[in-house]
């Protein structure tokens, strides 16, 4: 099941990625509901898709301890 989540959270992400706080919005969320070595793929993740859309950068801050 929690593999389930992982895998929607990823692609509400790269449906919102058009709008930075759109994206935060579900960032936020989405670190509410995964798990610890969930959230360290998901960085990954994320850092793919900032490389596509620069504009996400301002995101990050969520993503620090």
């Amino acid at each position: 099941m929690a593999r389930a989540m992982f895998e929607y959270t990823k692609t509400v992400l790269k449906k919102v990625s058009f709008d930075a706080t759109l994206f935060c919005r579900e960032l936020e969320k989405a670190l509410q509901r995964l798990l610890p070595y969930e959230i360290e793929e998901l960085k990954i993740f994320i850092n793919s898709l900032i490389m596509q859309n620069p504009e996400l950068n301002k995101c990050l801050i969520y993503l620090k301890p």
